[in-house]
């Protein structure tokens, strides 16, 4: 199965997961110039911004390591964005997830992260 696939399947498998567990799905691979956000859900009056990272090794530190600094200002940068253009989610505190899929990329193998990390 090639990655890109795999990765759909992972978004998919997340998405399901989080809406199974009371979120509300608001948008889906979110693309702007500034970067893309893999889900965007409703927790209650929260916007929730889940990147989601699959990898099938933990050699170079699993699917969390993969997060690094400029990806995570490229997920913030891509929030504020979405934030522009959808005026009705701006009074929502946002809150920055991560689920990460270590091995299988199935349920057994999510990791869900609430406030993975913070807007620098």
């Amino acid at each position: 199965m090639d990655r890109r696939i795999r990765g759909c399947n992972a978004e998919a498998t997340a998405r399901d997961f989080l809406v199974a567990h009371g979120l509300t799905l608001v948008a889906q691979n979110y693309r702007c110039r500034l970067g893309e956000l893999d889900l965007v859900l409703r927790d209650r009056n929260t916007l929730a911004v889940v990147e989601v990272r699959w990898r099938a090794s933990s050699r170079f530190g699993g699917a969390c390591a993969s997060i690094d600094r400029r990806k995570r200002q490229r997920i913030v940068h891509a929030t504020r964005h979405l934030l522009l253009a959808r005026r009705e989610l701006r009074h929502l505190p946002v809150r920055f997830d991560v689920v990460a899929f270590d091995t299988s990329g199935t349920m057994d193998d999510l990791q869900w992260i609430k406030g993975a990390f913070e807007a620098e």
